[in-house]
Formats: structure tokens, C-alpha cells, sequence
């Protein structure tokens, strides 16, 4: 593009970076502090990990004010960051079934194995406002704190894991054969390696774990909508932490070194059937965080981008993946703020010519 050198323009730059962090302090509130942020605002932070690809809730909190609350450009300071730091090693293949649930749903099935649990979510509520939060404060929510634990039974054991939902379907045979995540012995690294289409589906899922929830979002509805031939069910929707473990340094053994929380959505979609027998066919979707909607939709866009005649935008698997990386298209549209002169320069002499020749052509007519 036809950039021209922006001259004199350094302190000026330097006036509207500290106007920013004016505008964010010169209130009269008490100053956010990250913890707050982290704690109370959790399911931003949970967004920020993601689409930032780093699963750090206190930098994830501190790029949330730095950036006064803007999701997209605290993703892009998380993700900026991840890229100075150093791999030191790559986990190992972890599932799922050794989640430590905080909550687990299923649309498929009414009684599922071990039980539904709703968990903490707003899915049932009024979308009313609660004014009694304008004064919350510390002996409120002392208060609050005492009334719930005061009626928990004391009596009741939640199991330490639990058994997957479409495995009901598998074991009768009503589930196709999941395409392997991977083809290679190696799952395909999309932050070393540039992608070329068609994808693996490693690094389909990889793309769309980072993506931005409102694209996937956008695009996971077009299909449901009709754009496309996937109208979903909710085969299982968990939340909750896996354990993380790497290979030891020393001795090469799998080593627990924390857990990470994530969502995970299996969803059930149409029939298909390669060996001429109809199964249902499966869209896989798994996130860092408590984020609901983009796990759902990855799995809705994971299926659709499986499409062998693509028909619709949400079905090609290169315009998915290009179009959800919030990163990519939020530097893409803020770029047009930067000095586009000799571009506009350009367009105006083409504009102005192509009048004059109208004009010109127009006194041809009339004689």
C-alpha cells in the first residue's frame, strides 16, 4: 500500500497514548485492581485467554485494563505477549474424561451417566437488571456467602469423573467414526507452520480454539439458520479443569504440573455414513475458559468445515479460518486509520478523470 512517512507527528502520538490512560484514572471510583478484575469479571478474562491463545488469568486481567475493558485489543496485547516468550516444552496428549467437572449438560438426554449439573451459569435467569448490585459491598456479600454455604448438605459425593455422554451412542453403533485430529505423528503447529488448505483437522481446531467468539459465533448461526446443512444437538457441554502434564526433563515421565480450565462441547449433527450405513456425525469444540458459545460454535464449524461440497461460507473451511482470527481481522480494520494519502490521492485523480471523460462524452451526445 502507499504509505507515506508521517513527519513531526512523534509527540503528538506520545499526548494521545497518555489522554488514553487519562480517560481510563480520571474518574473518581477506586482504582481496579487486577485481582478484582480476574475474580469478578472472570468470564471476560476466560475470553481474553482464548482468543489471545495464553492461559494466563492475571495477564489476561491486566491487558482487560489496560485496554479499559476492549476484549478484542486485550486479546491482542495477550497474544503480542505469548510471542516474546519461550517454548519450553509441549504438553501431552490429555482427554477429557479426567475433567474435574464444575458443571456438565446435555440436550440429548434427559438422565445421563452421573447426572446433569447446571453448575454456575445466568442460562436460566430473567435478563433483568439486578440494581441491588449498585450497592454491593463486603458485608453483602458476607451475607451472601453465609446463606449459601450454610444449606449445603453435607452428605453428598460428587464422583471424581465422569463418563462420556455420546459414548452412549458409539457403544450402539449410531456415532460416525470421528476424521483423526491429526494425520501426521505430530499434531500440526499453527503457530510455527503457515497453513495451506485443505487443513488438518489439528489445525482446523486449533484456528477456530483461538478464534473470535463473535465470528465463530456469527458463522456457527449461519448454518444453523440455513446457510448450510448443520442444525445441531447438544450432545455434551462440560466445564471444567484438566489436568496438565508434561514429560519430565529428567526422568521423561508424565509429570502433573496444574490444571487448566477449559470448555468442551460435543455436538450431534446429521446423518452420514461411509460404509453405507447412516450414523450420526460429530462437531468437536474445545476452548480455555468458561466460554459456552464459542465452544458450541467451534463444534458447529468444526462439523460444517467437514463438508465435501461446500455451499456456503460457514462450510468453506479456508474463509472459516481466515475470517474468525479476531486478531488478524482487528489489525486488518484498524489499519485504515493509519495514512492512506497517496492511496486517496490516487483514487481522486482516477475519480476526477473519469468525470472529465463522462463530461466529455456526455457534450458528444448532445451536438
Amino acid at each position: 500500500m502507499g504509505y507515506v512517512a508521517v513527519k513531526g507527528g512523534i509527540e503528538a502520538i506520545e499526548n494521545a497514548c497518555r489522554l488514553f490512560a487519562w480517560e481510563r484514572s480520571k474518574g473518581t471510583s477506586e482504582p481496579l485492581t487486577t485481582n478484582q478484575i480476574r475474580d469478578q469479571l472472570y468470564l471476560a478474562v476466560d475470553r481474553v485467554m482464548g482468543e489471545g491463545s495464553l492461559y494466563a488469568p492475571d495477564l489476561a486481567a491486566l491487558a482487560l485494563k489496560q485496554a479499559a475493558g476492549d476484549s478484542s485489543e486485550a486479546s491482542f496485547m495477550l497474544r503480542a505477549y505469548r510471542a516474546t516468550q519461550p517454548r519450553l516444552a509441549y504438553s501431552l496428549p490429555a482427554t477429557t474424561e479426567e475433567m474435574r467437572i464444575v458443571r456438565r449438560i446435555s440436550s440429548a438426554f434427559k438422565d445421563i451417566p452421573g447426572g446433569q449439573m447446571l453448575g454456575a451459569t445466568s442460562d436460566y435467569t430473567l435478563r433483568l437488571l439486578d440494581f441491588e448490585l449498585l450497592n454491593d459491598d463486603a458485608a453483602r456479600r458476607e451475607a451472601f456467602r453465609k446463606k449459601i454455604f450454610s444449606s449445603l448438605p453435607s452428605d453428598v459425593e460428587i464422583p471424581e469423573t465422569f463418563p462420556k455422554v455420546i459414548d452412549i451412542l458409539r457403544r450402539e453403533g449410531l456415532l460416525a467414526d470421528s476424521l483423526p485430529v491429526g494425520a501426521a505423528a505430530e499434531p500440526f503447529d499453527i503457530t510455527r507452520q503457515s497453513l495451506a488448505f485443505p487443513a488438518p483437522r489439528s489445525a482446523v481446531l486449533q484456528s477456530l480454539a483461538r478464534g473470535e467468539t463473535g465470528g465463530l459465533l456469527t458463522l456457527a448461526y449461519s448454518s444453523m439458520r440455513g446457510y448450510g446443512n448443520i442444525h445441531p444437538t447438544l450432545g455434551e457441554l462440560r466445564v471444567g479443569y484438566v489436568p496438565l502434564r508434561v514429560a519430565h526433563p529428567v526422568t521423561g515421565k508424565p509429570y502433573t504440573v496444574g490444571e487448566v480450565k477449559v470448555t468442551e462441547a460435543e455436538v450431534l449433527a446429521r446423518f452420514e455414513g461411509t460404509d453405507g450405513m447412516p450414523r450420526f456425525s460429530l462437531g468437536y469444540g474445545l476452548c480455555f475458559g468458561q466460554n459456552e458459545l464459542k465452544a458450541i460454535s467451534m463444534a458447529v464449524l468444526d462439523r460444517t468445515t467437514r463438508t465435501d461440497r461446500p455451499t456456503c461460507p460457514a462450510e468453506d473451511q479456508e474463509y472459516v479460518l481466515y475470517h474468525t482470527d479476531g486478531i488478524e481481522a482487528m489489525g486488518f480494520c484498524n489499519h485504515w486509520k493509519l495514512p492512506h494519502y497517496v492511496d486517496f490521492l490516487s483514487d481522486l485523480d482516477r475519480l476526477r478523470k473519469a468525470q472529465e471523460i463522462a463530461r466529455m462524452e456526455d457534450c458528444h451526445v448532445a451536438e
